[in-house]
């Protein structure tokens, strides 16, 4: 551009200096113009790009610049440069944390919004993790250094949306050799456009004008900037929501997604198991039910005990504890012998009630673990531990859905349970039963049905996060999963899957609209430049040739500005269809776990409405073995879907069971 402009300006100044001493035409109003217009167009062009950047300027300026350590029991300050892994530091209210660490002495509430984009505080106490940037809101802490200078959390994310942002889209490259052919192409129009004119019996002063509109109106520094404002632009909204672009390929490509499979535990559930219903027999209260079990579960090491006895303490004596494997726990509890167990461990010993058989029934469907509680040989009840939903998965994945995307569920939990997990969040589609290889090979096959993104936060989630077309990481997850990932999500929450896409999508959008509106400016405002339209009375004075040119790059960067008042957590449905086959996928993840599926049809009398369509389908699908079990009343059958062989009298027993009588099973 800078060529063109030179070669325009120069060659008015020239010409005029010339004609001043032979009387002609005068052309230093246009030279002086053109440079005045181009200056003007160049501020107001760098000052739009300013705000592209206005993130990664808002997150420097969080950086804190010094701290205030303990060393040889003496409290002073020193620079941030001067910390090192292990110092003690203070940190008062209203103080910005120096570094990485753990929280060692006191509480307090701490404002995160520098790394997660969420403005409400996050309470810490003893044993908590702090990071760099964020600001102590209330108590005074003490804090034991693990990261500093550029290994803390918050140097990592600077640098990566520093590179997001001034690395290139593969976008770019179509931008990068149309420009550099431009120049040399302007420049050669130019000259065949003063040339012309020349030969058509125009004086010399005319043929300049002409050539020279034809310099300084030519841009292709609208081309140049079509994709990086756009990319820094979309880098800076993805991070004040917390969502890192590790890189501008990321970015782009993310628009394209197709399928996004998510891993179950700490992704779709919060990780942990909580307690989550009592059902207790008549005569017991929930309080004491609770009572005996944390009693019994407080010495067991198993994450199902941990949930139980969470924050929750007994006043009971417990003596000669014994650990079931795989059944529950047993112990002497204020001198009763008193257990906690499984419904097969239960059913085996005790007699259950029908009020605590259909409760055991229900909560088993919703994918939660029941344990029955007995003292003496009574049962006084049952309780109910799960992984429950994040807060906002079934509203993330409604989202999803909604933009035309196909959505996976990956889980090593058994099919009943993760069947039960899968309709709640409202997936698409669950993968049950895989080992922690398996991830990597579902991934690669469901690469065959569309673009996918891959959404873990362990160890054995790096394979397929690599596999995947693009890896989303959750910031809480491993290291080695962070690293594997494309995208991290800072807050943790799936609702950033879809604004990720939403952010993508939009910065794609700008882009292809810079190229268009570039490339229409040049193909229309060149052939009015060089005089082509003079016959219908258009021409182009050189000073709003470069008035227009100034503009036009402005307009871009303009464009490229409006991904900055973007709702990215808006549910916007979109005109994208899923196409994708639910039980092509199905059948393929069962041949990749060497399943065979195997069918029975099931003849049966007594069905008379949708509730006994509703039990012989509970009664069929609790079955070890069932996958599912399609039920109709009007055809008297029920279709059994299985992945191991069970008995004809096992299936009949299940029905009939319920009062229904089964005339035969194919």
């Amino acid at each position: 551009m800078d060529s063109l402009i030179a070669i325009g300006s120069s060659a008015s100044y020239i010409y005029s200096v010339v004609m001043l001493f032979i009387d002609g035409h005068l052309y230093f109003e246009t030279a002086a113009m053109i440079l005045v217009f181009i200056t003007v167009g160049k501020m107001l062009e760098s000052y739009s790009k300013g705000k592209t950047t206005s993130a990664l300027k808002s997150l420097l300026r969080m950086a804190p610049q010094r701290a205030r350590v303990i060393r040889d029991s003496v409290e002073f300050e020193i620079e941030i440069d001067d910390m090192v892994v292990g110092d003690i530091f203070v940190v008062r209210p209203g103080e910005s944390i120096p570094s990485d660490g753990i929280v060692i002495e006191g509480e307090s509430a701490v404002n995160e919004s520098a790394l997660t984009g969420e403005s409400l505080p996050v309470d810490k106490k003893v044993g908590d993790h702090v990071a760099a940037a964020t600001i102590n809101q209330s108590g005074a802490m003490i804090c034991k250094a693990t990261k500093v200078g550029n290994d803390t959390l918050f140097a990592e994310i600077i640098k990566m949306v520093s590179e997001a942002s001034t690395s290139k889209a593969p976008v770019a490259k179509l931008a990068d050799i149309i420009s550099g052919y431009f120049v040399p192409v302007v420049m050669g129009l130019s000259l065949i456009t003063f040339i012309i004119w020349l030969i058509v019996n125009r004086d010399v002063g005319y043929a300049l004008d002409r050539a020279v509109s034809v310099l300084v109106v030519s841009c292709p520094c609208s081309l140049g900037l079509a994709t990086p404002v756009a990319i820094m632009a979309g880098n800076g909204v993805a991070a004040r929501n917390g969502i890192l672009f590790k890189n501008a390929t990321a970015l782009q490509e993310t628009c394209g997604i197709d399928i996004v499979a998510l891993d179950k535990t700490g992704t779709v559930t919060k990780g942990e198991p909580e307690l989550t219903d009592i059902i207790s027999s008549d005569g017991v209260t929930e309080e004491y039910l609770i009572n005996v079990a944390v009693a019994l579960e407080r010495n067991s090491e198993h994450p199902l005990a941990r949930a139980i006895t969470n924050g929750r303490q007994s006043n009971l004596m417990v003596e000669d504890f014994t650990a079931l494997p795989g059944n529950g726990v047993r112990a002497i509890v204020d001198g009763a012998e008193c257990f906690a167990g499984s419904y097969k461990f239960i059913r085996n010993r005790f007699s259950i009630s029908d009020i605590l058989e259909e409760g055991y029934n229900k909560l088993a469907s919703e994918g939660k673990t029941p344990l029955f509680i007995v003292k003496n040989g009574e049962l006084l009840g049952l309780i109910a531990v799960a992984d429950t939903l994040k807060e906002d998965s079934v509203e993330a994945i409604t989202c999803l859905k909604q933009m035309g995307i196909y959505v996976v569920m990956l889980t090593g939990d058994n099919q009943k349970t993760a069947n039960a997990i899968g309709n709640i969040a409202g997936v698409n589609s669950v993968v049950a039963d895989m080992l922690p290889n398996d991830k990597e090979k579902i991934v690669r096959e469901l690469s065959l049905y569309g673009k996918i993104m891959m959404v873990g936060d362990g160890i054995n989630d790096a394979p397929a996060l690599t596999r995947s077309d693009i890896g989303v990481s959750v910031s809480s997850g491993t290291d080695v999963a962070i690293d594997s990932s494309d995208i991290v999500l800072m807050k943790n929450s799936l609702k950033d899957i879809a604004a990720a896409i939403k952010i993508s999508r939009a910065t794609y959008k700008v882009i292809l609209e810079n190229l268009f509106w570039a490339l229409i400016y040049n193909s229309i405002l060149i052939p009015v430049a060089a005089g082509l339209f003079i016959p219908l009375g258009i021409t182009m004075n050189p000073m709003f040739g470069a008035l227009a040119m100034s503009l036009s790059s402005f307009c871009v960067v303009c464009n490229a500005l409006r991904l900055n008042v973007m709702d990215v957590y808006k549910t916007v449905r979109t005109n994208k269809k899923n196409t994708i086959d639910s039980e092509v996928i199905n059948e393929t993840m069962r041949k990749i776990k060497g399943e065979k599926i195997m069918e029975k049809t099931i003849k049966i009398e007594g069905m008379m409405c949708g509730h006994c369509e509703a039990t012989v389908k509970k009664a069929l699908e609790a079955l070890d073995g069932v996958s599912e079990a399609v039920v109709s009343k009007d055809s008297g059958t029920a279709v059994v879907k299985m992945n191991s062989e069970i008995s004809n009298d096992i299936l009949k027993n299940a029905v009939e069971d319920k009062d229904f009588t089964v005339t035969g099973i194919n």
